[in-house]
């Protein structure tokens, strides 16, 4: 059993930032990678970042330079700083992790960006 909490969603104007936190617990074993996906209604879950067990990162290149993904010091927790918000943003997004078996996702958590 593997658990993924999110925190840090929320309401920012265009323009601000927020910080997500993801923290995972359970059965892991080995991750190989953990991250954040996106999703809107009607549309597909997308990838936002990702950063490996070597800390190589991933962006989806409407987020490069506006998102950094970072690990805690805790091996299994993951932080997104999302700077430079725009209402195209507006999302529920997800945290995952993946280890040999599979991934697992987390809840969701609602970001907004509105004025």
């Amino acid at each position: 059993q593997v658990q993924l909490v999110e925190s840090g969603g929320g309401l920012v104007q265009p323009g601000g930032s927020l910080r997500l936190s993801c923290a995972a617990s359970g059965d892991i074993f080995s991750t190989y990678l953990m991250g954040w996906y996106r999703q809107v209604p009607v549309k597909q879950r997308e990838l936002v970042a990702s950063i490996t067990s070597t800390d190589n990162t991933n962006y989806a290149d409407s987020v490069k330079g506006r998102f950094t993904i970072s690990r805690e010091n805790a091996e299994n927790t993951v932080t997104l700083q999302m700077n430079s918000l725009k209402p195209e943003d507006t999302a529920v997004y997800y945290c995952t992790l993946r280890n040999i078996v599979r991934y697992y996702w987390g809840q969701g958590t609602q970001v907004t960006v509105s004025s």
